[in-house]
């Protein structure tokens, strides 16, 4: 791994403590910006993995038999290192491919067959069990969200298009920074949900919302969006330039996905193994 990528790993990883705990346990890998901040849709991988495991009465914060790291949610691939494990990540086409260090990966699922084809050409096993985790969340929280529209549409930007949003003066905007129960709530008053963020995009599908992919900048690689797209039944991904044109094009066909496939995909047996 590149003094970059570690360096990289070691400020944006949310509690990467590889080797330094007082015993093993499973480390949940994701991205957070600088400061302190948490960005929604990365933040959504602590959130869906802490709840699965709460119906198992397990806890991040747990011994295990061995210590493991897991990424869950986000394109984080090039972080990772051998025998880390995978369920739901995905590669970021922003990195190259020398950049991703790792030999073999313990691999359960993955966003979609674009990361999948990547892994594999690295002869790494990779089962074909697409999807987001983050769609998991009508699942996990059946009573705790709702749809109410309240607005014809709202915009969620990416990150790195939030303050481009902003300068352009576009209406109903849903920030990432904000908490990510406040950002699903604000998600589901749009009677049409369009984002340059994937996971406003994938947050309005799982609650059967219209989504269009609005490309506001060329900041963020199509890679993530077409991984996504195709993974849950469609084809590559048909963006928007503007707000009007969104609304012109409407929704993005619904995506096919099998809750129960990624559900039982989960790693559970990191944290059940029996303690030696």
């Amino acid at each position: 791994m590149g003094l970059m990528n570690i360096l990289n790993r070691l400020t944006n990883g949310a509690g990467d403590e590889r080797g330094q705990g007082a015993f093993p346990r499973v480390e949940l890998f994701y991205w957070t910006p600088s400061g302190g901040r948490l960005n929604f849709g990365d933040h959504l991988s602590r959130v869906v993995v802490t709840r699965i495991l709460a119906a198992y009465q397990h806890l991040l914060e747990e011994e295990t038999a061995a210590a493991h790291t897991l990424f869950a949610i986000g394109s984080v691939l090039h972080f990772a290192q051998s025998g880390d494990v995978v369920w739901g990540s995905g590669v970021n086409g922003k990195i190259a491919a020398t950049e991703h260090r790792f030999e073999t990966l313990d691999v359960r699922a993955v966003r979609g067959p674009l990361t999948r084809d990547f892994l594999q050409q690295r002869g790494i096993v990779v089962p074909e069990v697409y999807g987001d985790p983050a769609l998991l969340m009508p699942t996990l929280f059946p009573d705790r969200f709702a749809r109410d529209p309240q607005s014809p549409y709202v915009f969620v930007p990416n990150l790195h298009d939030l303050e481009i949003a902003r300068e352009k003066g576009i209406a109903h905007i849903v920030s990432p920074l904000d908490a990510w129960n406040r950002c699903i709530a604000e998600i589901l008053r749009g009677e049409m949900v369009i984002a340059s963020s994937l996971h406003g995009l994938i947050i309005a599908e799982a609650y059967g919302i219209p989504a269009r992919y609005l490309r506001l900048s060329p900041e963020e690689n199509i890679f993530k969006y077409n991984d996504y797209v195709m993974g849950t039944g469609r084809g590559a991904i048909e963006a928007a330039s503007s707000i009007e044109e969104a609304l012109e094009m409407g929704g993005m066909p619904p995506p096919v996905f099998d809750a129960q496939r990624l559900l039982a995909a989960f790693p559970l047996d990191l944290w059940e193994e029996a303690l030696r």
